[in-house]
């Protein structure tokens, strides 16, 4: 470790990782509540905002393809670093909006960063933790990621609120929030050594055939719970001002906040509440009755429902999605373990894109409640086929 070029110990380091990975997921989620004034302003329809919203799903997979491994090449801190330079820079693109393009390189700024910092963020909570902490340390990184996404849209939400300057604001906290985060990764010791020929080597998604079964119940099961992470990110504030009519940007955020937080629930409960060899089955019964009680809610336009489906699926979401990358990453080879894992998290984000464009474009024809009410069900057949799976495997 090199640590004699920088101030912060182990222990120091570690707050300092955590802080900033929290702060750049928070940049990531910070729009969703202002969807609806960039609607107003630019005039755009739900189909495009939905279609800006799935920009950053293109960065995200891109920076996982590109540079999901650079970090074992050239250092944890020497990506890190440009990750939040990526997330500034998104922040200034929404701050100089003045109609659709800096929406488009906001989000897909923010989406490399994003991607960058999902696994390079984690890696580097794993390394500075001692070895009897790694347990801690994954479950301070799970903290970390889905509290700064659920917070981004409380923030924003409540700065919409009550503040004369809703779409700028929000963007200048982000920057405050990031500086000290700079900062904290700069004096960070480096817990991995520089390699002499570091190489940039872009990896495809692969999947061994030995583990392809167990790769399908999973990536199913991630699929269904990453839509929902979508659509709440993405279409509920419309749902709600549409929908609900609910009118308070805080309420929004505070809804879309409890879904993430229903996520890190989920994920904490694994192994301790519920046991491991039992947690896809209930994650996806969740989703399914999550999706239930969605539809129900804005079949009846009822906040209670709606939000009540939120948390369910979220949960669900979270308890499916951790023991699913669990179930892949002890399955996977060693040599291709990163390999499966970042598989794994492109059918991810490939989920949080292409169904809530498809939301936008159902929207457009056929009304945001229709495209809710069929999202619902898509999503509940895919988790009941993942439940179907793992029933039959469990008989075998």
């Amino acid at each position: 470790m090199t640590a004699s070029r920088h101030s912060l110990g182990r222990r120091a380091g570690f707050a300092a990782a955590a802080y900033a990975f929290a702060a750049a997921m928070l940049g990531t989620t910070l729009p969703t509540p202002l969807y609806g004034l960039y609607q107003e302003k630019f005039g755009f329809s739900q189909l495009m905002i939905t279609v800006i919203f799935a920009t950053y799903a293109v960065g995200v997979i891109a920076a996982l393809l590109l540079f999901g491994r650079l970090s074992d090449e050239v250092g944890r801190r020497r990506v890190l670093l440009p990750g939040l330079v990526l997330s500034a820079l998104s922040a200034v693109a929404f701050l100089l909006a003045d109609g659709l393009a800096p929406l488009l390189i906001g989000r897909a700024l923010s989406g490399l960063s994003a991607g960058i910092f999902t696994g390079t963020a984690t890696a580097t909570l794993l390394d500075l933790a001692p070895p009897e902490g790694r347990g801690r340390a994954t479950l301070i990184a799970t903290i970390a990621n889905m509290g700064g996404l659920g917070c981004g849209p409380l923030l924003a939400g409540v700065v919409a609120e009550w503040s004369g300057s809703p779409l700028h604001l929000p963007f200048w906290i982000d920057l405050a929030l990031l500086v000290p985060a700079a900062i904290g990764i700069w004096a960070l010791p480096e817990p991995v050594e520089r390699k002499q020929h570091p190489r940039l080597r872009p990896q495809g998604p692969q999947v061994p055939a030995e583990i392809r079964a167990i790769f399908v119940r999973a990536s199913l099961a991630a699929f269904a719970g990453f839509a929902v992470l979508g659509l709440f990110t993405a279409v509920a504030p419309a749902f709600l001002t549409h929908v609900i009519g609910v009118s308070s940007h805080a309420a929004v955020g505070l809804v879309v906040f409890s879904v993430f937080a229903a996520s890190a629930a989920g994920q904490v409960s694994l192994g301790k509440f519920i046991a491991e060899e039992r947690a896809m089955p209930f994650g996806c019964m969740a989703l399914i009755t999550g999706m239930a009680l969605l539809a129900a809610g804005l079949a009846s336009s009822s906040l209670t429902l709606l939000e009540a489906g939120g948390l369910v699926a979220g949960f669900g979401q979270g308890l499916s999605f951790r023991a699913g990358l669990a179930t892949v990453n002890a399955s996977a080879p060693a040599e291709q373990r990163a390999e499966v894992a970042s598989s794994f998290f492109v059918v991810a984000y490939v989920a949080i894109s292409i169904p809530v464009v498809g939301v936008g474009v159902l929207a457009e024809s056929a009304g945001l409640r229709t495209a809710g009410l069929v999202f619902a069900g898509v999503v509940a057949a895919i988790a009941a086929t993942a439940l179907a799976l793992l029933a039959r495997d469990g008989d075998q």
